[in-house]
């Protein structure tokens, strides 16, 4: 498979926030374009604006989960549980290797002890995209 991981990182140094660099870099190929999928991830960068909450990279992953797996059926969704499903795996194995989803924790606020930096988070959920997302289809 032709890895795009190092496209976000490209994206997040020109100015993207940590979840619009994985979201963007992907967007085109689960039916989305990069526009759209910039404007609606802009407010989860910065751990949803503000450090305290989930870590964007990982939002942008958990982004991708929903386009590449909803069933868009308004009348009857049926597709949640696969798709919360997906969500959980790639949370889980980025906590597993980051040892937490939180921005603010990640980024060592209160302990001033970094577990991972915004561009290791950023790379880490690009791979965690290619590996959970994008190799099985």
């Amino acid at each position: 498979m032709n890895t795009k991981v190092m496209e976000t990182k490209e994206r997040h140094d020109r100015g993207f926030n940590c979840c619009q660099a994985v979201a963007c870099t992907y967007s085109e190929q689960f039916g989305m374009d990069e526009a759209t999928a910039f404007k609606a991830c802009e407010a989860f960068g910065a751990g949803m604006g503000g450090m305290e909450g989930t870590c964007g990279a990982v939002s942008g992953a958990v982004f991708l989960a929903g386009l590449k797996n909803s069933c868009g059926n308004l009348e009857k969704p049926v597709s949640k549980a696969q798709t919360y499903q997906l969500s959980r795996e790639i949370t889980e194995r980025f906590k597993k290797k980051n040892g937490s989803l939180v921005c603010s924790e990640l980024k060592g606020v209160e302990t001033k002890k970094p577990l991972r930096s915004c561009e290791g988070c950023i790379l880490d959920a690009a791979r965690l995209v290619e590996e959970i997302l994008l190799e099985k289809e």
